[in-house]
């Protein structure tokens, strides 16, 4: 024995109360020439470690909060169990578990982004143990094809509908089965659904007109009240009229007026009167719910302001009197706008098509049925959309190529453009509507990946955003 000296260990707290082990540790001298260390200490197995202030138990600990916590969350619960550590002590008891040397079997990637827009990386999970096995600091081709290289042995990789991907698959994993994920099939085709039911809303409307038991006409444009809306409407239609009839294109004149091209085509293939009354349309307020009950009492004889506010506020109204009294003037003057019939939104229309007809309430289900009788294009895309989804939720892969075919044929330019993108990654959309295996798994880690880094990333580097993404559970 060389000598002896006291070491101070911080150990785990005993109720609300800190502990502190005193301990008298021993040191040894070796006296083999061949030995680089002249003097050692001896350690207590499950005690101490070398250089250590802190018993083995408790760095497990404080190892276990910076793993679940982070840095100043874990220093805050540290703070309430007694035991002094700081955010930078527990970040850095945190180290990123060595990548295995050969890729899982079913291996999923997908991207995340640092920066949303602008900074994105990639993360790597086995989708049979749903853990990650890598994160890499970028999303190109080269970076993911590097790591296949370094980590062979992926047999099935799943991934969403990205380009990048798939280039680096078939040049450095290209005996792999690629599928693609469902969740990203069925939200490209909810996508062309909607595009769809925009393109095709003006038919909505006409059949809304057509049905009402007193179909609206529109005012006269004289007898419109001169508004801010209805002034620009008419300068606008007028400026761009103008250009046209003098022989400029239409880009010049959407550069010209300051205007998007597709704006400047719309007023260019539109009338003043559409244009007046859409934009017209577009001014929502509490009191449009109300208008066809109170043109109706109006146009019955009740013209008395205070009796129809008392009425619509039985019915539900909470809005101000003074909103009433000048609704109730464009009456009086023969000037008030007729109140559109609804009609759903695209969004709401795609939703009812999405969605499993067992799944939708008979008031959803008399509603699309409207819809599909106003606008036969949308009732195509609806049978289109319905038809794909039950290949989805069925797996029946081997139906794919036909109803690729019919969306090809139909007239719907969103469907079949989808139908196209489809049969460009025709193997991998195969596979995903056949095998069990998707990227659902990844999507979770992602979600987890959105708050780790938006609780540290950004006053932190990206090892050891890395680190916390490997080491969380």
């Amino acid at each position: 024995m060389h000598r002896s000296y006291q070491r101070r260990l911080a150990e785990r707290p005993v109720g609300p109360r800190r502990v502190l082990v005193r301990l008298t540790v021993r040191r040894f001298f070796c006296d083999r020439l061949s030995c680089p260390r002249k003097t050692f200490a001896e350690q207590i197995d499950g005690l101490t470690e070398r250089y250590r202030r802190s018993s083995v138990g408790l760095k497990s600990w404080l190892k276990t909060i910076a793993e679940q916590l982070g840095g100043r969350a874990g220093e805050r619960l540290c703070h309430q169990l007694q035991v002094a550590a700081g955010r930078t002590r527990l970040l850095g008891l945190l180290e990123a578990p060595p990548v295995p040397d050969r890729a899982p079997r079913v291996l999923g990637v997908d991207e995340f982004a640092f920066r949303r827009g602008r900074t994105y990386g990639t993360i790597l999970v086995d989708v049979e143990t749903a853990r990650v096995v890598d994160v890499l600091p970028d999303r190109t081709s080269e970076t993911f094809a590097a790591w296949l290289r370094e980590h062979p042995g992926a047999e099935i990789i799943c991934r969403d509908r990205a380009s990048t991907y798939t280039r680096a698959v078939k040049e450095a994993a290209p005996h792999a089965t690629e599928v693609a994920d469902r969740w990203h099939l069925l939200q490209n085709l909810s996508r062309a659904v909607e595009k769809t039911c925009h393109q095709h809303r003006p038919c909505l409307r006409k059949y809304a007109d057509q049905v009402a038991e007193d179909p609206p006409k529109m005012p006269l444009l004289d007898a419109l009240p001169p508004t801010l809306i209805v002034d620009r409407v008419r300068r606008r239609h007028e400026q761009v009229h103008h250009l046209v009839d003098t022989g400029y294109p239409l880009s010049e004149v959407a550069r010209r007026l300051g205007l998007d091209r597709k704006t400047a085509r719309r007023y260019r293939d539109t009338d003043l009167d559409t244009l007046i009354a859409s934009a017209r349309d577009r001014r929502n307020s509490p009191l449009d719910r109300y208008k066809p009950f109170l043109q109706a009492q109006y146009a019955a004889g009740n013209t008395n302001a205070s009796e129809l506010y008392q009425q619509i506020f039985e019915r539900g109204f909470r809005g101000g009197y003074s909103t009433l009294t000048r609704y109730v003037l464009t009456l009086r003057k023969s000037i008030a706008v007729p109140t559109p019939a609804h009609i759903p939104s695209p969004r709401t229309i795609t939703g009812l098509i999405m969605r499993p007809r067992d799944r939708l309430s008979t008031r959803e289900t008399a509603r699309l049925e409207q819809v599909r009788l106003a606008c036969p294009d949308i009732t195509d895309a609806c049978n289109l959309a319905r038809a794909f989804t039950d290949l989805v939720r069925h797996r029946r892969g081997n139906m794919l190529n036909e109803w690729i075919r019919q969306a090809e044929k139909s007239d719907l330019p969103p469907l079949r453009s989808f139908a196209g993108s489809l049969r460009q990654d025709l193997d991998a959309v195969t596979a995903g509507l056949t095998l069990p295996w998707s990227s659902g798994v990844v999507e979770g880690h992602v979600c987890r990946v959105k708050l780790l880094k938006r609780s540290m990333y950004g006053r932190a580097s990206f090892s050891l955003l890395r680190t916390r993404i490997l080491t969380s559970p």
